[in-house]
């Protein structure tokens, strides 16, 4: 009875989703504040009020309703398959980037076609360029194959492979890629750059903010992720905001129009922290950035845009069980010591690694206003190994970060139930110049389906992943192929009809007939699990 009953509400709520006018627009951008609760929103606008930076938030007038989101077999989502369900409108499992998913019979909230597992799922960024060709962009401030940048771009069952995910973005040839990553990048992606033509930007926020060519152009800032918005260097590193006022002015050239992503990538991390300052000033260093597309779009009268998180994180409330009185609690006594802390813990962290025992309690204070006692700094002395490497587990392991936090909080009134994703709906705002918005509580896919129509698509995302991610043994029925694995994580797959030799190598877009490189239209992608390489099915035409 309970699949049934799923069944007729996924059928009603797909109908009603049907019947819903969406007119094509020229230009579609989806913003995303990783992990943003509810409590995130309303902790911002109260910390703008304080210190008299306003009453309102950017994205406050565009508020139409909420998203259910979640994975294919549990209601409490992962980033990469959350995200994924909104770049291609199908429901994944944890870790799952931008696939369909193996079938989990027990546990599966809606049907899965396990006839499809492992198949790539086309993503809206790709439609965009292939079905519209319109320019394709991703603002991020995470490394750039990080989740949801890669949701949106790149396909594999396993998030944290980068030496996968990141060739497959580089050879999206996307006309916009800003974040982090520098460390990522490899020679055969600098090389591709170079054949290209793509211009490469490397830590220089100058150079980023006065490029005004009008080919392929990434820029990247640090090793890995950009600091927080807080700890931020403005003179070195870019706001998010910059960032995306360059990308709308560099996509805008574009005849055919765009598709944008922008992602707030690290309110999630600050929120498995349970860093509350962290947690605000990522979100307002977001919502900047949804001001200069809100000032766009309403200005160029021609593009559509979606706002939501992919999921909620941390239980994060203004109010605790260690604060009573929670009616006759002041704004100051609630907001202000948040105020006064100038770093994120992270931001701390750095600075105390560094720092002799003795002066400690000094720093300690510069940067936060509090005078922390001699047990608390026993407690940093003794954190395990300083630092913890794995954002996710900030939070819950005896890292310095996460004891700074437990100080800088216990002189707060916030509270927080987890250090790990939680499964409350999350907030959703649109626009769309005449008005289609998405209103009400709708899944997550039901987005999708909404940015498809947005997007004026001759085809469905399904339809199109049936002709650009085809098994290779379908593809090339009846053909002579090989497999070479002299490099066993980049095989390349070999097919031979008379004197045409055709070699696509795996996570490339670019192949050689008899030699002489083309491009093959979208990414070959390689499956490990079932030894397939998933193709366009015109390349047999090639032969």
């Amino acid at each position: 009875m309970r699949k049934l009953s799923l069944l007729f509400t996924l059928l009603i709520s797909t109908v009603l989703m049907l019947a819903q006018e969406v007119r094509p627009v020229k230009n579609v951008i989806v913003m995303i504040p990783d992990g943003t609760s509810v409590g995130v929103y309303s902790a911002s606008r109260w910390y703008k009020f304080y210190n008299k930076m306003g009453d309102r938030l950017h994205i406050d007038p565009f508020f139409t309703g909420t998203v259910t989101t979640h994975s294919s077999n549990a209601p409490i989502g992962d980033s990469a398959p959350t995200g994924s369900a909104y770049a291609t409108g199908v429901l994944q499992k944890t870790s799952n980037v931008a696939i369909y998913p193996e079938a989990d019979p027990e546990n599966d909230l809606y049907p899965v076609d396990a006839a499809r597992t492992y198949q790539p799922a086309a993503t809206l960024l790709e439609a965009a360029k292939l079905l519209k060709n319109k320019a394709v962009g991703l603002v991020v401030t995470c490394e750039f194959p990080h989740a949801t940048p890669a949701d949106f771009s790149s396909h594999y069952h396993t998030r944290s492979a980068y030496k996968f995910i990141a060739p497959q973005m580089a050879y999206q040839n996307m006309d916009v890629m800003f974040g982090g990553g520098n460390s990522i990048l490899t020679d055969d992606i600098r090389q591709h750059f170079k054949n290209n033509g793509t211009v490469l930007i490397q830590d220089d926020r100058n150079a980023l903010l006065n490029y005004n060519g009008d080919g392929k152009v990434w820029a990247l800032f640090g090793e890995r992720a950009l600091p927080y918005s807080i700890d931020r260097n403005p003179d070195n590193v870019p706001s998010l905001a910059e960032m995306t006022a360059k990308a709308l002015d560099l996509l805008s050239k574009k005849e055919a129009g765009f598709f944008l992503m922008v992602e707030g990538s690290q309110v999630d991390w600050a929120a498995h922290a349970n860093d509350a300052v962290g947690m605000i000033t990522e979100y307002l260093d977001f919502d900047d950035a949804v001001g200069e597309v809100m000032k766009f779009a309403e200005k160029d009268g021609n593009t559509a845009v979606i706002i939501m998180s992919d999921h909620g994180n941390s239980g994060f409330t203004i109010g605790s069980r260690d604060c009573p009185g929670y009616d006759k609690l002041s704004i100051q006594q609630l907001f202000e010591a948040v105020s006064n802390y100038k770093l994120s813990a992270n931001g701390i962290e750095a600075i105390l690694i560094n720092t002799k025992p003795e002066n400690i309690k000094a720093e300690f204070k510069k940067y936060t206003g509090i005078d922390i006692t001699e047990e608390e700094l026993q407690t940093l002395l003794s954190s395990k190994n300083y630092k913890e490497s794995d954002y996710t587990q900030v939070g819950t392991s005896n890292n310095m970060a996460h004891n700074i936090v437990n100080i800088m909080n216990s002189r707060t009134c916030f509270g927080f139930t987890t250090g790990g994703h939680t499964g409350e709906e999350t907030l959703l705002a649109s626009y769309h110049p005449q008005g289609d918005i998405l209103r009400g509580n709708v899944r997550n896919v039901q987005v999708n389906k909404y940015l498809q129509k947005a997007l004026g698509l001759d085809k469905s995302l399904q339809e199109l992943s049936d002709e650009i991610f085809v098994k290779h043994t379908d593809v090339f029925a009846g053909q002579k192929y090989s497999v070479n694995r002299k490099d066993p994580e980049f095989p390349v797959l070999t097919v031979k009809k008379g004197r045409n030799t055709l070699e696509i190598k795996a996570f490339s877009s670019v192949g050689k007939l008899n030699g002489k490189p083309f491009d093959i239209g979208s990414v070959a992608v390689y499956m490990d699990k079932n030894d397939t390489f998933y193709l366009p099915k015109e390349l047999v035409t090639k032969l």
